[in-house]
C-alpha cells in the first residue's frame, strides 16, 4: 500500500516585519506544492531499511532500521496521538547519523530536514523499514514555506497509517483530513518545523495545513476565508537573505526612531486588517471583483513603500518593481526581503500576453517566475499510485 500526500507553500500577503512589532499580518496558501510519497515493504522484499528519495536534486539516502533504533533508544513505543519534541541532545545524535552521510557541500543545507524527517518518521512510525520519496515545486529558502510544506505532507502520509486518523483507504481521490486530525497533523508539523528553524512563529505549518488565509497579530492566529480567487506572479530573485539580521535590523531602526517607525507599523496594521476584509467580503459580480483587485494593488504598492521604510528591500526587490510597474501592475515583497521572493498582483481582466512579457523580461534579469493562485486548500492525501 502506497499513500501520497501534498501541502502547500505560502506567502505573507501583509504585514510582514511590522508583525513582530504588534501588527497585523496576512498569509496565504499557495497552489505550489511539496509531495511525500510512503511506502512500506511487503515481507517478500526482504527490506529492512528507511529509504528516503529527493527526487528534485538526486539525492537518496538510506540507514538501516537498527541503526536508527540504536540512535533512538530513548524513544520507546511509538504514539502518534502525542506530538512529541526532539531534545537537543536526540538532534545532536541525529545530525551525527546524518553527518554520515556525506552530504554534498552545496547541499549541506539539507541536513537540518533530514533531521526533522528521521524524529518524524520513528516518532509517528517507529522503528519500521519504508521508502519515502520527495518532491516539491517550491524553490528552497525563498520564503514560500518549503520546509513547512515538507513537514507537513510528510506528516500528513505518517499519520495517514496510524490508528490517529480515519481515511477511507479505496479513495483515490485527493482528500482531506477532518478536523481534529489536521489539529493534530500541524501540531506534529510543527515540531519538524522547530528542528529546521529552532523558534518558529508557526505560521507557516498552520497555513500549509489548513490552507485559504490566517490573520495573525501578537501571536494569535485566525483563519479567514477568501471570497475571491487571486493570482499572483511570484519572482524569485535567487538572491539569499539573513531573516535573523533583517528582523534586527528593523528593531535597531525602531530603537533609534521609535516615534517614525510606530506610524509605519500602525499603517501595515491597518493595511492588513483592510486586505483581510476585502478578501472576505463577497464580489457578485465582475465589476466588484475588479475593484476589489484595484483596491489590494494600491494596498500591496502601500505596503511595499513601508517596507522600504523599514529597510529591508534589496536591488534585485527594487529591479522587480521598476519591471512589473512598466506593465502597471503593483508589486511587493514577501517574507524577510533583502532578496527572495517578490509578489505581484495579476488582475482578472489582464491578458496573457502580458504576462508573457512581464514573466520573460524578469527571466532575462536571471529571475525565476512562479504563477499561483492563492487561498486554495491546505493538506491533502491520496492512496495508490506513486511519485
Amino acid at each position: 500500500m502506497e499513500v501520497k500526500a501534498r501541502a502547500p507553500g505560502k506567502i505573507i500577503l501583509s504585514g510582514e516585519h511590522a508583525v513582530v512589532h504588534g501588527s497585523t499580518a496576512v498569509a496565504s496558501s499557495i497552489d505550489l506544492y511539496t509531495y511525500v510519497s510512503l511506502r512500506f515493504p511487503t515481507p517478500s522484499d526482504n527490506d529492512d531499511a528507511l529509504r528516503l528519495q529527493l527526487k528534485d536534486i538526486g539525492l537518496e539516502f538510506s540507514w538501516p532500521i537498527g541503526r536508527i533504533k540504536e540512535v533512538l533508544s530513548e524513544l520507546e513505543i511509538p504514539n502518534s496521538s502525542v506530538p512529541t519534541s526532539c531534545s537537543t541532545e536526540l538532534i545532536k545524535s541525529l545530525g551525527a547519523l546524518v553527518d554520515e552521510l556525506n552530504i554534498p557541500e552545496a547541499k549541506i543545507g539539507l541536513g537540518a530536514g533530514v533531521v526533522a524527517f528521521l524524529w518524524l518518521y520513528a516518532s509517528i512510525q517507529g522503528f519500521k523499514p519504508a521508502t519515502v520519496v520527495i518532491t516539491s515545486e517550491l524553490p528552497l529558502g525563498s520564503g514560500l514555506g518549503s520546509s513547512a510544506a515538507l513537514c507537513v505532507a510528510l506528516s500528513g502520509a505518517l499519520l495517514s497509517f496510524s490508528d490517529c486518523v480515519s481515511l477511507d483507504l479505496g479513495n483515490k481521490e485527493w482528500t482531506t483530513f477532518g478536523e481534529s486530525e489536521l489539529e493534530l497533523l500541524n501540531k506534529w508539523a510543527f515540531e519538524g518545523e522547530k528542528i529546521i528553524h529552532g523558534k518558529p512563529s508557526g505560521i507557516d505549518n498552520t497555513v500549509s495545513t489548513y490552507g485559504n488565509m490566517i490573520k495573525f497579530r501578537s501571536g494569535s492566529l485566525t483563519r479567514i476565508k477568501s471570497n475571491m480567487t487571486l493570482k499572483m506572479l511570484i519572482t524569485n530573485t535567487k538572491v539569499g537573505r539573513n531573516t535573523k539580521a533583517l528582523v534586527a535590523g528593523v528593531s535597531e531602526r525602531t530603537l533609534r526612531h521609535p516615534e517614525a517607525m510606530a506610524s509605519v507599523f500602525n499603517a501595515v496594521d491597518s493595511i492588513s486588517t483592510e486586505v483581510a476584509n476585502i478578501i472576505q467580503s463577497p464580489a457578485p459580480d465582475e465589476l466588484s471583483i475588479t475593484e476589489k483587485e484595484a483596491k489590494i494593488e494600491e494596498l500591496m504598492e502601500m505596503n511595499q513603500g513601508l517596507l522600504q521604510c523599514m529597510g529591508v528591500s534589496h536591488a534585485s526587490i527594487e529591479t522587480v518593481l521598476r519591471t512589473t510597474l512598466k506593465y502597471k501592475l503593483a508589486s511587493k515583497l514577501t517574507g524577510a526581503g533583502g532578496g527572495g521572493c517578490v509578489l505581484t498582483l495579476l488582475p482578472t481582466l489582464l491578458s496573457g500576453t502580458v504576462v508573457d512579457k512581464v514573466t520573460a523580461e524578469l527571466e532575462s534579469c536571471g529571475f525565476h517566475c512562479l504563477t499561483a493562485a492563492i487561498g486554495g486548500n491546505g493538506v491533502e492525501i491520496r492512496f495508490g499510485g506513486s511519485l
